[in-house]
């Protein structure tokens, strides 16, 4: 199960207003680490993926792993230009749908809000595996009742 419309917007309110707060910098970066199929909405997930694209940063080409460029004037110009120039995050985005980024999303995003967040990111639905396991189950059953008889 991915993140509905409601908690995509509050993720990229977080991302886009909380970056200088040297407590959410490396949430953040766990975040922006995450696929993208984790947001269902899929305006949503064309930000997400400016965002990740766009705060990307390179230390080197041999050893070095990826690592985003959270804080700074940098993520503000990536940011703002997000929000002053949408054609740039995607053909079909608009005003409207950028205008949320840089708010903050309030007092109830807490770390607590967060590790939830991730929980949503990754939850699949309980009602899916019962019934492979329930199928699979049935199968072997009627095989050895099958081999029984014969």
């Amino acid at each position: 199960m991915s993140l509905d419309a409601e908690l995509g917007k509050k993720m990229l309110q977080l991302i886009t207003s909380r970056y200088d707060n040297r407590n959410w910098r490396k949430k953040i970066e766990k975040t922006l680490s995450l696929s993208q199929s984790g947001v269902t909405d899929p305006i949503q997930q064309q930000i997400f993926m400016y965002l990740k694209i766009g705060l990307k940063a390179y230390k080197s080409r041999r050893a070095d792993p990826d690592s985003w460029i959270i804080g700074g004037y940098a993520t503000k110009e990536v940011i703002d230009r997000a929000k002053f120039q949408p054609h740039v995050v995607g053909p079909t985005i608009k005003k409207e749908d950028v205008s949320f980024l840089g708010s903050d999303p309030g007092n109830e995003v807490t770390e607590a809000w967060w590790d939830e967040m991730l929980v949503q990111w990754f939850d699949v639905p309980e009602e899916e595996k019962p019934t492979e396991e329930g199928g699979a189950a049935a199968d072997s059953d009627s095989s050895s009742t099958v081999k029984s008889k014969t």
